[in-house]
Order: C-alpha cells, then structure tokens, then sequence
C-alpha cells in the first residue's frame, strides 16, 4: 500500500507544491525500504531517481541517499546492485549529498566483506562517487589494491573504478599510472584484462609529463602487440588522449591517416576512419592540406563502399571549416591547381552519382561546401557541377519512400538551399526543376520539396509568383485520404502557397485550399494551416480557417484559445482594408481592430490555465492593442492642428516665455505626450523580450521589429515637431543593410527606410508646425498598419521550456509568519535553486550563469519613530552564480538594524552564453521581523524606571 501511496505522489506530483508533498513520499518510500519483502524492497529503491527529479534539493536528497547507504550496507547483493543503478542515473544530483563523509563510510564498510561480488559491487560504487570524493585517500588504496585480485569480477570492478577517479584526480592518475604500465606489459597479465586497462590510459592527461609517458607506452603497444583487437583498443585510447591533451593532434592524425592507408585488415581502417571523424569535429584547424590530400587519395582507392562512405563523412565535417580555405590555399608557393582539378573535387564530383545513396549525399555536401567557400575564377562550372550533381541526387530520391532514400533526399535539399542563399542566380533554375519534380514524387517527397520551396521563396520573394500556378494545380490533386503523409502534405503545400503569396491570397487559392480540407482533412491540420497563415499575414483566411474549427475541440480552453485566435486574426483584418491618405478610414478600423482584440483577449485569458498561463500572449496582445490605441491618438492628435490651430498670439507667448514650442498652440504639448506614450511602449516591448528567453529567434525579432516601429514613431514626432534641429538620422541610416529573415522584416524595414527619408526631406524644406508634418506622420502610421502583423511561432508552440525553481532558508513556518531576527545581528539567507528543462534544453538558447538580486524593504515600523536614514531601511545585494548539474547555492548577508517588519524580495535572471540577461524570474519573498536586542530592551526599561540612573557597564557578567 505504502508504495502505490509513493509512486501516485511522484507520478501525479507537480513543480512548486509544497515540501510535506517531497516529505510524504519519502516517507513511503522509507516504509518500502524498512519491508521484510525483498520485491517491495528493490521496487522503493528503484522510485528513489523519480522523487530526485520531482524534489531535487539537498536537504531531501541527503537524507534520500543516507537511506540507500543504509540499505548498501545492510542489504543483500542484488539489492546493493539496485542501489548502484540508482547513484549511477542520479549522476546530477551526487554534489548535493551534504553528510558526504556519513555516506561513503555506511558504503565504504562493505569493501571489508568476504564475498567478492559485495567488494566489486562497493568499488564499482566508488567509482561512480569519484566526482564527489576524488581524493579519498582510502578509495585510492583500496582500488590499488583490489587490482591485484584474484577474482576477475573484482578485477573488472577495480579498473572501472580507477578510470573513474583518474579522470576526476590528478594525484590518483600520477599514482595508478605506473602500475597499470606494469600491468599492461606484465607477460602474466591475460590479453583480455589488458584490452580493458588499456583505455584507462585516456585520461591521463592532466600534465605534460604523464600525457606524454601514456602516449610512449600506446606506441610501444601499437609496435608490439599487432594483434586485431589490441590495435584497435590502442588507437582508439590514442586518439582520445590526444584530443583532451591537443597538443597531440597533428600526430595522431599522421599515425591514423599512415594506419589508414597501410593497413589492409578493414576492422582496423574503421576505427581510423571513426577517430578521424571524431578529430574532425574537434579541431578542424589542425588539418593541414597533406592530411586532407591524403585521406582523399585513400577515398578514391578504396574498394569497400563502408568506408567510402566513412571517409566522407570525415570529409563533409571538414569541408563546413576552416580546414577547406586551408585545402585550397596555396601554402607552397607554386603554381595554384585550380580547385575543379583537385582530389577533393574529383572525388565529390564522382560520389555525386554513386549508387550508394549514403555516399552520393555526402559528396553533395562537399561540393556545396566548396562552391560556396570556393571565390575563384572557374567557379562557374564549379557551380554547375554541384547543380547538376544535387538534381540527379534528388531525382533519384524523391520517387523512393524508403528511409535512406528520404534522409538523402532531407540532405540534398538542405545542400541546395545553402548554395542558393549564397548564390542567388541559380535559383530560378533550381524552382523550376523542384516544381517540375513535385508532380512526380511520393508524398513524403513532396513535402520536404515543400519545405525547400518555402525556404528559397523566403530568401528570394520575387520568385514566389512564379510558384503560384503549379502549386495551386497541385493542391488541387494532391490528396485522396486522409493518411498521415496526405495531412503533411497538406500543411506543407498550404505553407508554400502562403509564402509566395506575401499575406495577399486570391478568391481562387483559398476556394482551392478550403475545398481540399473540407474533403478530407482532419481538425488539427485545418489548425495547422491556419497558424500558418497567421505566421504569414494571411488574416482574413486564418479568421474563417479558426471559426470552423474552434467548435469541433474537446475542451473550452481550446475552444477560448481558438475564439481568441479567430479575434485577433479578424482585427488585423480589419487594419488590411486602411487605404493611403485616409485617415478618418484608419481610425475607423483601428477602432474597429480594437473591438475584436478586446473580445480576443477576454478568450484569451479564459483558456489559459495553471499550468499553460499564456503570459507572452496576453501581454503581447496587450501591448498590440495599446500600440493601436496609442497609434490612433497620433492621429486625432495630427488632426487638431485643423481643429484647433494656433491662436494668433501664440508668437509673442512663444517669444515671452522663451519656449519656441508654443509658436504651434495645444498640438506641441499633445505631441510630447504621444512621444512619450511611444517610448513607453517601447521599453515594454524591450520587458517583454527580455522575459523570453525560451522563445525562437523569429519570434523575438517579430518583437524587436515592434519596439523599433514605436522608436521611429517616437523619433518621428521629434524630428518633426518638437525638436528638428537636435534630431539625427544617422543612427538610423543602416537600417536597409541588414539582413532580413521573413518577409514581415523585409515589409517592416522597407517602411521603416521610406518613413526616414520623407521624414528627413521634410524637415530640409519646411519650418514646424504645417498640414505637411501632420500629414507625413499620419502617412507613417498607416504605412505600419498596413504591414499585416506575423503571429511568430512562440505564440502557439513552445519547443524549448526553461524555468527556476528557489529555495530560501531559513524559511517561516507558515507562509504568513515573519522570520525573527534581533535587531543586533545579521539574518544569512542560503538561496538554493534548480534549473528545470523541457523535453528539449538548450535548443535556442542555454544558462550560462544566474542572477540573483536580493532586497528588502522596511514595511512596518515598531521602534521609536525618529529619522531614518534611507540606506538602513532597504538593503540590496546582486550576486552571479554558475550552475553545476543544474543546481546553484550561494547565501546573502543581510541586516535589520531598524525595528519593525521588512519584506525581502529574491529575484531570479539568467545569463545566456552570449552573456545576456534574461528576466526569468521567479520573484520570491519571505517577510521578516527585526526583534530589539533583550539586553538594549532590558536596559531602556531600566532607564525609564529609574529616570536618570547610570547605564551599568555591559559585560559578561552583567548578563548572568
């Protein structure tokens, strides 16, 4: 019973319930553990990795794994074994054990038993605690000494064990160095036990010294030992001792590529090829233009496709570095062979159109990676190779439905459009050829050729009218079921058609596209498109797409989350239909556009819930319907200047009261408002990009490309208005040169250039306040409007989940009970916190380190009431720490000199490894109360009972 209680705490259990739910489980953890039965025994310790993750804090894991020690030390064999499983998975968490001492000494007692399998079970045990106790000195000796055991078991364990603490301590590998030489070379040590103290070697690598004596005894090895399985044990341990000592490298790929070469047994060729590869990732820049020609003269003799294909993978790796310009480079002075001329090119150029498809797709990846770093004078016909060579490829992959097929033809694509990115003026061809193979593929082709049409019609916007026609036909034909590849299609082609449209879809496209999901889509691809064409600014479509879906959902938050949608998408519709010049039209839709966000974002708040709060959704729409509203007063504002002019005395008022401004009347004081109000919308769009730190980086340029939108409006206004002569337009001249991503940033940048450069004419020829400054600003507003609104990725899916979990102690013991403190001392705060990931960390961006900001504020006073100075009222202290294993500690000393109740704050950002700050939260706080010192209140009572006696001296015996 106890242990179905524990497991329905740690299954159902959420993060951020309170410590008596961890402690609960524990408990019936504990109950399984003290079992007489050995099955309810093994199956409490096997739940221990599971109540780590949902409660993952030292108090709690120390007592857990205290728990387990017990049990080590108490149980029987297979039950240690479970326990050794449980510290094995729970790697992590080992560095919060805070009794380590207590721990190691409960497990450090078995080592003294009679059975062997106990003694192997306790050193593999230690082993798996070298990170925590890497300098044990008994741990050293004992693994020494068990490596002299008769016992194979024990034997096993020991080398285990001493890999583990020589790669975690630099006097153990110094000392277990020598004798695991002796070993090796001992003639009475059997071949097997040497091939498993060999890789040991590996990690000696913490000085120059014991690196290079490791690497003399592998090539003693290498020469005497020619044997199969010691050759390839030897140079694997090779390989990895010199890429974590590095300075090794050139040689080890001289020795590999001589093996490699040489050696005719093909077992011993794959682990050359497999380290090559692995030394390929890890520094590329080692490579010199020998190592490279050589490998390719290798590719082009060998028989074996197998290693063909491995000889290209190392190939394809090197040819995205550093080590390809290096290839290329005329390092000897002499005449310069021209790249097609070349082994490397020979040897692509002829993979292209191997009948293995593993290695057609990685002599595709070297040719494009060298027609793209290639900037030489025949790279013309270069180009055309890797053209030719990548349609072959494709029109070899795109009718098989197989696998392999697909991986390849996943490959060529991606090939084909990294080389049009860098080299526009093949694209034209390249869609041609892909809109003339779509009609002939399988499905599953066709829709990663549809992920490549989107991709080139996004860097290339002109060539997607020439898509249209064919794209159309073929959603027309393109499904007959509703299979799982029909449904993706579906999604893939609407994309498509989406993007080269550029948001303005015909009666026609969408009569098309809704008769096919009519006939045999599902609910979710119908939500699929639509969402796609809210990332496309295809808004009216999206509103009739999410009005016929929201009522076929199993849940009324789906269905609020799917009415808000239909909302949002009607008011950007709305904002479509504004015409230039007509500005009582556009405050009419703006006004328009408001109602439906106002509906939009009360659904909006009805579907989210606790555990899916939709923060970044409601407070980008929120900031959207202030932007609007905001945008709307500009013009009402403009349009005072013909409602109510300047009075006619409005020069003298300006020259008598020195302010020029008030030549322009009531319109330069709403003007500074409306200024304002921008820039303040701007820094809340910077808040809300900062508190994203989870999102995708299209998202957050969407909200970049917001806040720039308001700056410029702001700026506008100034240059304009309120100060011509003071406004720069050089800090904004670069705009146009950046690189744009969509086809929303290149519509946003295009605006933001026009409404420069009539902005900076304007104020060349024309003195402030005029119809024209009015106008131009009203002109700039509805250009904005027009750009319909891309809803990016981040507002519907969340692919990267990061979050922080803190713990404060001391903490009260109700929530609404102040921690006592005297007035005297200082109060240590011990932070603790633990970074929560999704099923995907690290996708966008990772933690480097996190902030924590404490401080505190004096809420209610109980003392005298005299003057307070302001800094012994609040403290404020900011500390960086770097979590290890996803757990940080640090503590914060704080003083409550001022009597009365003080309210501390612990606030919580993370550092990205670009180095920016992230306002992740959470924000925790926990109230204090400053107490008076018992003496200082003993000694005030005395002075007002005894009027003006002396104060007697404090000291130690006063107290007593």
């Amino acid at each position: 019973m106890s242990l179905s209680t524990a497991r329905s705490f740690l299954s159902e259990a959420c993060y951020g319930e309170q410590e008596l739910d961890a402690n609960s489980a524990l408990m019936e953890l504990d109950k399984g553990l003290r079992s007489g039965k050995l099955g309810e025994q093994c199956e409490a310790v096997v739940l221990f990795p599971k109540l780590f993750q949902k409660y993952p804090f030292p108090i709690l894991i120390n007592s857990a794994f205290l728990k387990l020690a017990d049990i080590f030390r108490l149980g029987n064999n297979f039950l240690r074994l479970c326990v050794l499983k449980v510290t094995q998975q729970s790697e992590k968490h080992l560095e919060k054990i805070l009794n380590v001492d207590e721990f190691v000494k409960r497990v450090f007692s078995v080592i003294h038993s009679n059975d062997p399998v106990a003694r192997a079970i306790t050193l593999r045990m230690l082993g798996s605690l070298a990170s925590i106790i890497p300098e044990r000195k008994n741990a050293h000796h004992t693994i020494r000494q068990s490596l002299d055991s008769h016992d194979n078991v024990e034997v096993e364990a020991a080398i285990f064990a001493a890999a583990s603490f020589s790669a975690q301590s630099k006097d153990f590998a110094a000392g277990i160095c020598n004798k695991v030489s002796e070993m090796i070379q001992g003639l009475d040590t059997p071949v097997e036990l040497k091939l498993k103290l060999i890789p040991m070697l590996q990690h000696m690598h913490h000085d120059a010294s014991l690196a290079s004596s490791s690497r003399e005894l592998l090539q003693h090895l290498v020469n005497s030992y020619p044997s199969t399985p010691m050759v390839i044990v030897s140079l694997h341990t090779f390989t990895q001792l010199a890429a974590s000592s590095l300075i090794d490298i050139p040689k080890q790929l001289q020795l590999l590529l001589q093996y490699l070469k040489d050696d005719p047994r093909k077992a011993v060729k794959r682990l050359a090829v497999n380290d090559l590869k692995l030394l390929a990732k890890k520094a590329p820049h080692l490579w010199i233009r020998e190592n490279t020609q050589m490998l390719c003269e290798c590719a082009l003799t060998i028989p074996y496709n197998s290693l063909k294909l491995g000889m290209l993978a190392v190939l394809s790796t090197l040819s995205g570095t550093i080590a390809i310009k290096q290839y290329f480079s005329n390092v000897g002075g002499g005449s310069l062979v021209p790249p097609r001329l070349t082994d490397l090119v020979k040897l692509a150029q002829e993979c292209c159109y191997h009948s293995n498809l593993a290695v057609a797709a990685h002599g595709v990846i070297v040719l494009t990676n060298i027609a793209i770093s290639c900037p030489e004078k025949d790279i013309v016909q270069l180009e055309q190779d890797t053209v030719l060579g990548v349609e072959s490829l494709l029109m070899l992959c795109s009718q098989d439905n197989s696998p392999s097929a697909q991986a390849t033809l996943k490959t060529a694509l991606t090939s084909l459009v990294k080389l049009l990115k860098s080299r526009p003026h093949l694209s034209q061809s390249a869609v041609e050829f892909l809109l003339g193979q779509l009609h002939l593929s399988c499905d599953s082709s066709r829709v990663l050729m549809c992920h490549a049409l989107a991709a080139i019609a996004t860097q290339l916007p002109v060539l997607g009218d020439g898509m249209l026609g064919d794209l159309v036909d073929l959603y027309r034909v393109a499904s007959h079921s509703s299979t799982d590849k029909q449904q993706e299609l579906l999604v893939s082609l609407a994309t498509v058609i989406f993007v080269a449209s550029q948001s303005s879809l015909s009666v026609e496209v969408k009569t098309v596209i809704k008769q096919q999901l009519e006939n045999v889509a599902n609910g979710w691809t119908v939500y699929r498109i639509a969402r796609q064409a809210s990332r496309m600014g295809c808004h009216e479509f999206s509103s009739e797409l999410y009005q016929c879906v929201r009522t076929r959902v199993a849940s009324e938050h789906f269905y609020f989350w799917l009415s808000s949608l239909k909302e949002f998408s009607q008011a950007e519709q709305c904002l479509s239909r504004v015409e230039d010049g007509d500005y009582s039209g556009a405050m009419s839709a703006i006004a328009d556009a408001l109602r439906s966000y106002q509906k939009g974002i009360a659904s909006l708040t009805a579907a989210s819930t606790p555990l899916s709060p939709l923060t970044f959704q409601c407070e980008f729409i929120k900031l959207r319907i202030d932007t609007l509203q905001a945008l709307s007063q500009l013009i009402c504002t403009c349009n005072s200047l013909k409602t109510s002019p300047p009075p006619a005395i409005a020069t003298t008022i300006a020259l008598t009261s020195g302010n020029d401004l008030q030549r322009c009347g009531r319109i330069s004081m709403q003007m500074k408002v409306c200024m304002d109000e921008f820039r303040s919308l701007a820094a809340r769009y910077a808040d809300l990009h900062q508190s994203s730190f989870d999102a995708d980086y299209a998202t957050l340029r969407n909200v970049e490309l917001q806040q720039q939108s308001c700056l410029l409006v702001s700026h506008v206004i100034e240059a304009l208005i309120l100060d011509p002569q003071a406004a720069s337009f050089q800090e904004y001249g670069t705009v146009g040169s950046v690189q744009t991503e969509s086809e929303y940033e290149r519509r946003m940048m295009s605006v933001f250039n026009h409404v420069l450069e009539e902005v900076e004419s304007l104020t060349k020829k024309h003195p402030p306040v005029s119809h024209l400054h009015t106008s131009c600003l009203c002109d700039a507003v509805i250009a904005l409007l027009k750009v319909p609104l891309s809803f990016q990725r981040y507002f519907f899916q969340k692919l990267q989940s990061t979050s922080i979990k803190l713990a404060l102690s001391p903490s009260p013991r109700t929530p609404s009970e102040p921690i006592p403190v005297q007035n005297t001392q200082q109060l240590t705060l011990k932070v603790e916190g633990v970074v929560q990931h999704g099923s995907t960390p690290g996708l966008f961006r990772k933690i480097q380190s996190v902030c924590l900001n404490v401080t505190s504020v004096l809420q209610s006073k109980t003392g005298p009431d005299y003057k307070i100075p302001l800094d012994t009222k609040t403290n404020e202290i900011k500390q960086r720490v770097e979590p290890h294993n996803d757990y940080f500690s640090t503590q914060f000393l704080l003083n409550f000199s001022i009597l009365g109740t003080h309210t501390v704050t612990v606030e919580a950002s993370v550092v990205d490894e670009s180095g920016i700050e992230w306002k992740t939260g959470p924000k925790t706080t926990v109230s204090v109360k400053s107490l008076e010192d018992p003496y200082s209140q003993q000694l005030r009572h005395q002075l007002q009972q005894g009027g003006a006696q002396p104060a007697p001296q404090r000291s130690t015996y006063t107290r007593f």
